[in-house]
């Protein structure tokens, strides 16, 4: 058994007991196993106490969806997903039985998978109450909805034990005018980009099995020092810092295509 992290009341990981994981197939797990173990460990050292209470991460719900027409002029989309209630598997191209349309933008080893956090939708019902109805799980197109999880707790390129899979954190979810269809309303995709509430595309380190219910486990965190928060406001305002460039320009963890715009951008200001 490892000792792994989990995320407290407070916002900070504890370690907790799961089984132990053994399929890594990723050079950059296999690089950082035990890193990421310390850093674990630090994180709690550094508290300086002992967390009695700690907030259980877990799959509120798991949806899939089939292409269909969306809006008035029915433009195909997989945007819309309906609750399972049953263990699902995945492979490197996300969940069995969830379907993308236009996979020249959705879709792809490096969005398998969307998580996003149950809490957000509280604040969604609140701004925009007209939607109340539509704002439940699911509707922002997510894979996962995960309770106790938001993108200020997570780091760039965590990777989550979910059921017997494994899953990495690689990129936010940048909102394309299908949200607005979704709900017949143009100031949604504005919204989510000025709200900072994009949820996360996670890639397949390890294929298995999940369901409602199962336990969200932190296994690595490689990139401690970069909010994933922090990725979002880069990706959607195009403000990193000269060092936040030299650092995503040589990141595995992130998506290729963050990695090309750092190093490009490094380039024009060399």
């Amino acid at each position: 058994m490892h000792r792994l992290p989990r995320l407290t009341t407070d916002g900070s990981w504890e370690l907790g007991r799961a089984p132990a994981v053994t399929a890594y197939r990723s050079r950059t797990l296999q690089s950082s196993r035990a890193e990421g173990h310390q850093i674990a460990a630090g994180l709690v050292a550094g508290a300086g106490r002992f967390y009695r209470s700690a907030m259980t991460i877990s799959l509120r719900s798991v949806q899939v969806g089939q292409a269909a027409p969306l809006g008035p002029n029915g433009v195909p989309s997989g945007f819309i997903k309906l609750p399972i209630d049953h263990r699902v598997g995945l492979d490197a191209l996300g969940l069995l039985g969830d379907e993308q349309a236009d996979l020249t933008v959705h879709g792809g080893p490096e969005k398998a998978v969307y998580g996003y956090a149950s809490e957000h939708y509280a604040a969604w019902r609140s701004e925009y109450p007209e939607h109340a109805d539509l704002l439940v799980p699911g509707a922002f197109g997510e894979n996962l909805t995960i309770d106790g999880l938001h993108e200020e707790r997570i780091r760039v390129g965590d990777v989550h034990g979910i059921g017997s899979a494994l899953l990495q954190v690689c990129q936010p979810r940048q909102p394309c005018f299908k949200l607005a269809l979704r709900f017949s309303d143009n100031r949604l995709p504005k919204a989510m980009v000025k709200s900072g509430r994009a949820g996360w595309y996670y890639r397949v380190l390890q294929t298995g099995k999940l369901a409602a219910g199962d336990e969200v486990r932190l296994v690595e965190r490689p990139q401690p020092d970069f909010p994933f928060s922090r990725l979002v406001s880069i990706i959607n305002h195009g403000d990193a810092t000269a060092e936040e460039n030299e650092s995503l320009a040589a990141m595995s963890e992130v998506a290729a295509w963050i990695r090309t715009r750092a190093q490009d951008r490094i380039g024009r200001t060399a």
